[in-house]
């Protein structure tokens, strides 16, 4: 099992910064990707940014693109989503997941496949931005 506990959500108004950390605990081998998701109330989730921990490759959804940040610290067990410039279209409940194998070396399934059962999830931190 991998365990998942996101932090540093909270409101800020538009234009500013916010970062979210993600505590990983639990069996290493039960994933190679990492990332973040979010969803809003009658929206679908969407995939914000996915890190590979095998080459480093990094990805990010088209409406976070040159805003947001995802990086991991092997060695704390934490991955980090620093978002800039942050606007109210950004409010969100925010979740970090992990899976398996989701696509190779670029993890490039990990946003739209969700059937592994190594797939797993935080509880999710509020994002709240205002104008």
């Amino acid at each position: 099992q991998v365990q998942l506990v996101e932090s540093g959500g909270g409101s800020v108004q538009a234009g500013g910064s916010l970062s979210l950390s993600c505590a990983v605990s639990g069996n290493t081998y039960r994933y190679n990707c990492m990332g973040w998701f979010r969803q809003s109330p009658g929206k679908a989730r969407e995939g914000v940014a996915r890190i590979s921990t095998s080459s480093g490759y990094t990805s990010y959804g088209d409406s976070v693109k040159g805003r947001f940040t995802i990086s991991r610290d092997k060695a704390k067990n934490t991955m980090t989503l620093h978002m800039n410039n942050l606007t109210p279209e950004d409010t969100a409940m925010y979740y970090c997941s992990t899976d398996r194998d989701s696509g190779g070396s670029v993890c490039g399934a990990f946003f739209s496949s969700f059937s592994s059962s190594f797939r797993s999830w935080g509880q999710g931190t509020q994002v709240t931005v205002s104008s």
